[in-house]
């Protein structure tokens, strides 16, 4: 049985698939552009106007460019039996979101969506273990 423990945020995803006693770690880096949008400034006159910051603008290119990266997590666990999304932030509600909207065969597939600070490669395999462990005995 294939089990795969995806830990993600918006940089990268650490993989790491179970397969019987095999540990398998792979890293998969998004493509997504970190936006520090210029503006805002004043005019050199003391109560002129202020430039604006387009930040819709900013957002919906952030928003194409999650798109792409989660289609690409999503190829690349399609074979899946069981899987577990951990990460900090929102990143990891936002991909399972999308397995429920597009991808409906995969997120059936999913056991846990939790919350988990960074971590290092081994403390990742470590915590996707445990947690397939626990599942097993249960």
């Amino acid at each position: 049985m294939k089990k795969i423990g995806i830990w993600l945020d918006k940089e990268k995803a650490h993989l790491v698939t179970l397969k019987n006693e095999d540990v398998r770690f792979k890293t998969i880096y998004s493509e997504i552009e970190f936006f520090h949008p210029k503006g805002g400034a004043r005019s050199k006159t003391r109560w002129g106007p202020q430039d604006v910051v387009q930040d819709s603008k900013y957002l919906e290119r952030e928003k194409h460019q999650l798109k792409l990266y989660f289609k690409e997590l999503a190829k690349t666990i399609e074979d899946a039996e069981a899987i577990a999304i951990f990460g900090p932030a929102d990143t990891n509600d936002k991909f399972y979101k999308e397995l429920k909207e597009n991808y409906k065969t995969l997120a059936l597939k999913v056991k846990t969506v939790e919350k988990a600070d960074s971590m290092t490669e081994n403390q990742v395999k470590a915590m996707v273990r445990n947690f397939f462990n626990k599942k097993s005995r249960a």
